[in-house]
């Protein structure tokens, strides 16, 4: 199984990814991950990236591109992952699939988080976090409230929102994915990979609709060999 998920900040992405390599044994990938891996390991993409990284710069997607295939062709790649941040626009989802062909590595479906802007808004919002630096105990007014308002449980100081977190921020951000991903989600959709999941829902019945969208029973074991 070789999967790509995609999704909105807040959407839970990250959540269903640590589920699917805890409970399936897949390889989790992530972007910041490879490139963090080609640079230590000093390959010629990494050290393209370093200074970029350094900087905090975006790195382009033809880097993006080239670090993700050193990864895939080597001796030791993955054979079941889950990638998590690539492709991040439809430019790299064509590398993408020009790669698949080349190494005889096709994925297996990429996962949609379908969740609407407001709600993502209201999630991210509502989070809080301790003002104390040794504490940073985090919150979130929609899922887990603290016992006392604006008051950290376990040390009992202020809870803040961090700049990251305010509305207008996350909008803009919202803004910005939008801008990219919307072109990948169509691009995956006319290929037929694309599975769309509602994101709204518990934890638990999201991971059990991919399951279920990928052709899996809920208690995990394949009704398909993938």
């Amino acid at each position: 199984m070789r999967l790509v998920l995609v999704g909105a900040p807040g959407s839970g992405k990250g959540t269903q990814a640590e589920l699917l390599v805890k409970r399936l044994g897949l390889t989790y990938v992530g972007t910041g991950a490879i490139l963090r891996d080609a640079i230590a390991r000093k390959t010629p993409t990494g050290l393209l990236v370093k200074p970029l990284m350094d900087q905090g710069l975006l790195v382009p997607d033809e880097i993006v591109n080239d670090v993700v295939a050193e990864l895939l062709q080597r001796k030791d790649r993955p054979e079941r992952f889950v990638l998590d941040g690539y492709p991040r626009t439809r430019t790299q989802a064509i590398a993408f699939d020009d790669l698949q062909k080349k190494i005889d590595l096709p994925l297996t479906s990429v996962v949609s988080f379908a969740i609407s802007d407001d709600e993502v808004v209201r999630r991210i919002s509502s989070r809080r976090v301790c003002a104390d630096k040794a504490c940073l105990a985090s919150y979130n007014l929609a899922f887990r409230r603290p016992k006392v308002e604006n008051t950290c449980d376990k040390c009992h100081g202020p809870l803040l929102i961090r700049d990251d977190d305010k509305e207008e921020t996350v909008r803009r951000r919202l803004q910005e994915f939008h801008k990219n991903t919307d072109a990948l989600i169509e691009h995956y959709r006319r290929t037929g990979l694309l599975c769309e999941v509602d994101a709204t829902q518990p934890v638990e019945a999201i991971y059990h609709s991919v399951l279920t969208s990928l052709g899996h029973s809920p208690d995990c074991s394949p009704k398909t060999n993938s």
